[in-house]
């Protein structure tokens, strides 16, 4: 409940206006159940390859580094090498997106007339950058370039993560 920067802020602010909103309904007699449900790095796409996004420019870690890859990008920077974390590199929960649509289906079957639930939907462990770059390598078999740039403002250490929640309330 304590954002850190300004992308955490505008979330936490669409939380409260739903939780005003939700009690001027229970005031009026019209309540209805909703669920907030926090995302942490989706990640993946629709195997069959029917929906996904195309960012230009892209921001997101992962198509960035397959992008380097496959020779669409001269390489991927690292905003950031002296975080305290093991390897120096920022620590995120990547969840995929299958998971997530799943999720949205189980939460909705658990929700119940006039609830608010709110869930945190990822894997409850986290990868650092170079993690991430060293699986991509791996699986492509190709050593792309890597730059290691400066941090960028409100990129917290480390971030994942509490899934209990979710998962001790729709099983």
């Amino acid at each position: 409940q304590h954002p850190i920067n300004p992308y955490g802020n505008a979330k936490l602010a669409f939380e409260m206006a739903l939780m005003d909103y939700r009690a001027k309904r229970e005031i009026e007699q019209r309540p209805f159940a909703c669920a907030i449900l926090r995302y942490f790095n989706v990640a993946g796409s629709d195997p069959g390859g029917l929906v996904g996004e195309d960012h230009n420019p892209e921001t997101h870690l992962i198509p960035i580094i397959l992008q380097a890859a496959l020779g669409k990008r001269d390489g991927v920077t690292i905003f950031g090498t002296d975080y305290p974390t093991p390897d120096g590199t920022c620590i995120r929960d990547y969840i995929h997106v299958q998971d997530l649509v799943a999720a949205h289906a189980v939460v909705m079957e658990a929700l119940r007339d006039h609830e608010l639930r709110t869930y945190n939907l990822g894997i409850g462990k986290g990868l650092s950058v170079r993690e991430i770059i060293d699986a991509a390598r791996q699986v492509t078999g190709v050593d792309f370039a890597v730059r290691e740039g400066a941090r960028r403002p409100g990129d917290p250490p480390v971030l994942y993560a509490d899934p209990s929640r979710v998962r001790s309330e729709t099983d």
